[in-house]
């Protein structure tokens, strides 16, 4: 706090560094936000897509999304300070960074849905007070139970959205759990199936079942083995007779009163041995991680029934359902998925 001590780190070379390293941490957050409508406007604008195709100039950029030479040449300027394109002989070209950007399943259609969360964040002081109606919370109005999920057009524009990135989810939970010793896997709230396309691709033979509203598992693609089993895990008892069962992002939108009715749901439907798989986001804990003690943690607050929890949270909500040989397997990608799996004791 003593400007007469950031004077003298600048003089001195170990010290300047670190000093000028967190002054531009610091910037960036103070400029996040600017960032992110800026890559709004690129892909709102199909600037990137265009570059997939060729190189173009600042003039052909502009006249293709109707906006002055002037203003595109200051947005391209941002996209190339973010490393998305690049200019070289009067031409932009799109970068390994803007090429996996448009590539990476579900991140073009995630930043496009951004705009409903910016505008709940438009007064931030009135938003963590409690004294707003986030327009995110009517997004993904299943949270709120069935009936907020019975309109059809609704739940395939949620459910677009959730399968378009859970092909990531799906690949780093298979990286860190092994299900060769499960005969049966049953997903609750799986939507549209796009974990256990992913399952039934990597571990061909294992029988399946899909549990969730019957709104969204009606848009389910045929998946070989899959039983598809509609239901509110908040109304119904779950189907029994899977060995496994998993929960892919599914109580970071709950409530811990719901999350406890759910696991107790889970322990019930579950034989003697089961196992249950949590993957999903989480908070660092005694460590906030910048990914999902910022992202995700707003996120669900802003759905109005959800709290990004840590692993050490989640392992004391199994402990309390009854479940026992709690593990927690951290992400390579917390901003991704890390996984928490458990044994429902033997009888």
């Amino acid at each position: 706090m003593s400007p007469r001590f950031h004077a003298i780190a600048e003089r001195i070379p170990g010290l300047r560094l670190k000093s000028r390293a967190e002054g531009r941490a610091l910037f960036d957050v103070v400029s996040g936000f600017v960032q992110s409508q800026a890559l709004l406007a690129l892909v709102e604008l199909r600037v990137l897509h265009r570059l997939v195709e060729a190189p173009l100039t600042t003039a052909a950029l502009a006249q293709g999304a109707e906006v002055p030479p002037e203003r595109m040449a200051i947005l391209l300027q941002a996209g190339a300070a973010m490393r998305l394109v690049r200019h070289a002989r009067g031409l932009w070209h799109l970068t390994p960074r803007g090429g996996a950007f448009l590539t990476v399943p579900g991140l073009e259609a995630m930043v496009r849905h951004h705009d409903v969360l910016y505008r709940d964040l438009a007064d931030p002081v009135a938003f963590f007070r409690g004294q707003t109606q986030p327009e995110l919370a009517q997004f993904w109005p299943y949270v709120f139970g069935a009936g907020g999920a019975a309109d059809p057009a609704l739940a395939a524009r949620y459910s677009r959205l959730m399968s378009d990135s859970q092909a990531l989810v799906a690949a780093d939970t298979l990286r860190l759990v092994s299900l060769n010793a499960t005969r049966h896997l049953m997903d609750v709230g799986g939507g549209t199936g796009a974990f256990l396309r992913a399952v039934a691709a990597a571990y061909p033979g294992l029988r399946l079942t899909l549990f969730d509203l019957p709104a969204v598992v009606a848009g389910a693609a045929a998946v070989p083995g899959l039983t598809v089993h509609p239901g509110s895990f908040r109304d119904d008892s779950l189907p029994q007779g899977a060995d496994m069962i998993s929960l892919i992002r599914v109580l970071y939108d709950h409530s811990d009163d719901t999350v406890a009715k759910l696991l107790a749901a889970v322990l019930q439907a579950l034989p003697p041995g089961g196992r249950l798989l949590i993957s999903e986001p989480m908070s660092g804990g005694a460590r906030p991680d910048p990914a999902t003690d910022v992202y995700f943690a707003i996120y669900t607050l802003a759905m109005q029934t959800g709290r990004t929890r840590s692993a050490a949270e989640i392992s004391r909500l199994l402990a309390a359902a009854g479940f026992a040989d709690i593990r927690v397997l951290p992400g390579a990608r917390p901003y991704v998925t890390s996984v928490v799996t458990a044994q429902k004791p033997a009888a």
